[in-house]
């Protein structure tokens, strides 16, 4: 199915670059009609805003993503709805949990220059202060080589250019919301002191890459519990990609190491997959033994609506009706089987991820 170029949507800026800094802002809604009208103002709003802050260093690479979850898309919009949008849905499989908590709004911002992220969330919560209270805010950097703080290469099988379009953004599956994007995140938590007692061999094969080279273990030696392996989604023969742009971040005062995960895709079945794989296992019991060393305290799931939708949204109406809640899957051991700018502009042209 082609698509007018004329009149196809402006998708939000989730194909960038990768940064050297970022920021993860999370937030919840407040209750009442003058929060709900608040937020909904900042949506029209928040291209003008990203435009004051970015012209202070042109050179700087700053972008901003905005993703709303669930609740957050009905109590805003209503209907219809993105046709995938539902609560994050946690997974339990013994010790290993990824848990579902609070967030109606994302902003993902980033820069070669942490001081324009920082701006740039300053202004966006001072229009909004009022009507939302944070759940969880993170500042991440990039460390040496684009490694994590386990001390391995991270995103190196991001797709690129066209295919990272294709990769991310909704087309005709779900025409109404054609250019938008789903996003997962979470908040991992490394104890890097038990995980630096490994040989690096070890790691190796829990990773499925080499340390220093960043090569991928051959199928014959690497495990089919390693974390490469379990986060290979393959459907019809075809391996299904997403895009992460994942973070380290840190207090070394207060012993905190983390990575934070962002996954976008063009469905969230594909992370929540991956995800079903590294917690439950596949088969079950054969489970991501880097959840050995990492626990994960955040998990969020949300939709990044174009920016074409962002700047049509006018002055609060009276609510209308809107869709029925989407229940999220309660405790289980497995993995639900359900279907399913702003660096302002296009995504066309070579997007150069490592």
């Amino acid at each position: 199915m082609s698509v007018d170029p004329v009149s196809a949507p402006v998708a939000q800026p989730v194909a960038a670059p990768l940064t050297r800094a970022a920021i993860f802002l999370v937030v919840t809604i407040n209750p009442g009609s003058e929060s709900r009208a608040t937020v909904r103002s900042l949506c029209a709003d928040l291209s003008a805003l990203f435009r004051a802050v970015e012209f202070r260093d042109l050179e700087a690479g700053l972008s901003c993503v905005v993703g709303f979850g669930s609740e957050a898309w009905d109590r805003l919009f209503g209907s219809p709805r993105p046709a995938e949008l539902h609560p994050f849905r946690e997974i339990r499989a013994g010790a290993r949990q990824a848990v579902s908590t609070p967030g109606d709004l994302l902003f993902h911002i980033r820069a070669k220059r942490m001081d324009l992220c920082f701006e740039l969330a300053t202004q966006i919560m001072a229009r909004i202060e009022d009507a939302v209270s944070p759940a969880d805010e993170v500042h991440g950097f990039r460390y040496f080589d684009d490694r994590d703080l386990l001390g391995f290469v991270d995103g190196t099988e991001n797709p690129r250019g066209e295919a990272a379009v294709d990769a991310v953004l909704v087309r005709e599956e779900d025409a109404a919301f054609a250019g938008g994007s789903y996003v997962i995140v979470q908040k991992y938590l490394h104890d890097l002191d038990k995980w630096n007692m490994l040989p690096t061999e070890a790691q190796e094969r829990i990773i499925g890459r080499t340390k220093l080279s960043d090569i991928e273990l051959d199928d014959s030696i690497k495990p089919t519990s390693a974390h490469s392996a379990l986060t290979t989604i393959v459907e019809d023969g075809k391996e299904i990609k997403i895009l992460r742009d994942n973070m380290p971040f840190g207090r070394a005062g207060h012993g905190e190491f983390g990575t934070y995960f962002i996954g976008y895709s063009r469905s969230p079945r594909t992370i929540e997959q991956m995800l079903e794989n590294m917690f439950i296992g596949r088969p079950p019991g054969n489970y991501d033994r880097l959840l050995d060393f990492s626990r994960a305290v955040t998990g969020n799931l949300f939709f990044v609506p174009s920016s074409t939708f962002l700047d049509a949204v006018g002055e609060d109406p009276a609510p209308g009706p809107t869709a029925p809640p989407v229940e999220a899957a309660g405790d289980s051991s497995s993995a639900p089987k359900g279907d399913g700018s702003l660096g302002i502009g296009s995504l066309k042209g070579e997007i150069p991820h490592e």
